[in-house]
């Protein structure tokens, strides 16, 4: 299991409008199918990403690859650019213990809110949050499953990655 996330080059923005984003989300879907990973989390910000990946196979480097090329191309080509997008290659963590794995289901699903971007997870389009919540349903290379066995129920799931928000006054 891994928290793989990538930035844009020198901070720069990487997804500039919903397009930009679908068209990520569908290399991303292709790219979950054909390296056969799960993916239990993730969210897409205007100059980041992060993904929480399991591979079965050792795969993760060769995967990552193909993602951000892929993405690097449509965008380049799509804003008749050249040169890096990402900065450096993709980062990951090894995620070892289950209070990790659920620790950074928070994480990923706050990015936007602790961002300014929105008030709660909910309202940010681009994340696993509204799907893992039971909010709309999940997209094919979405496995919800995991996280939510962690949970007694989908409320105790929304209850714990909003706790933040109420005891740090993130949002109203």
């Amino acid at each position: 299991m891994y928290h793989a996330y990538s930035r844009g080059n020198r901070r720069a923005t990487i997804f500039f409008d919903d397009a930009d984003y679908a068209t990520f989300l569908r290399h991303f879907e292709s790219v979950v199918e054909r390296f056969e990973w799960m993916c239990h989390g993730f969210c897409l910000m205007p100059n980041h990403y992060h993904l929480l990946l399991e591979t079965p196979e050792p795969n993760l480097a060769r995967g990552m690859h193909v993602l951000n090329l892929a993405y690097a191309r449509h965008l380049n080509w799509r804003y008749a650019r050249s040169g890096h997008v990402f900065q450096g290659p993709y980062r990951s963590s090894l995620v070892r213990r289950e209070p990790h794995l659920i620790e950074l289901c928070r994480y990923i699903a706050l990015n936007p809110v602790r961002a300014g971007l929105v008030a709660h997870p909910a309202d940010w389009r681009w994340t696993s949050y509204r799907a893992t919540a039971g909010l709309e349903p999940a997209p094919p290379y979405l496995t919800t499953a995991r996280v939510l066995g962690f949970f007694p129920s989908v409320d105790a799931f929304r209850a714990f990655v909003v706790a933040p928000i109420t005891v740090l006054g993130l949002a109203a």
